[in-house]
């Protein structure tokens, strides 16, 4: 690797920026959708997203455009992806610092 070349951290921010920017602009795109009565994105494929790691995207979504907020088994598996996250970031976190 030369002096020019970008660190590893900053290619793993950029995947992580456009997988976000990816899972908002899908909650937006269902969105309008479900208002025009138009074919949706399978929820499937939005969790996927945020699995990818674009929750934040997609929380900011479901904020921003009152999306998908009221239904329960929703919210649950978007729930329960935040909690693997930050689980699996605090193990990464924690075993790093033990040495």
């Amino acid at each position: 690797m030369s002096f020019t070349d970008p660190p590893i951290w900053w290619w793993l921010a950029v995947g992580v920026a456009m997988i976000n920017l990816i899972a908002f602009i899908s909650h937006a795109r269902d969105k309008r959708a479900a208002i025009r009565g138009t074919r949706r994105t399978p929820e499937a494929r939005l969790h996927l997203w945020e699995l990818l790691g674009g929750w934040p995207g997609a929380i900011l979504a479901m904020c921003l455009f009152r999306h998908k907020v009221r239904k329960g088994s929703y919210l649950l598996i978007t729930f329960l992806i935040v909690a693997f996250w930050i689980t699996g970031v605090g193990v990464a976190i924690w075993s790093r610092s033990r040495g």
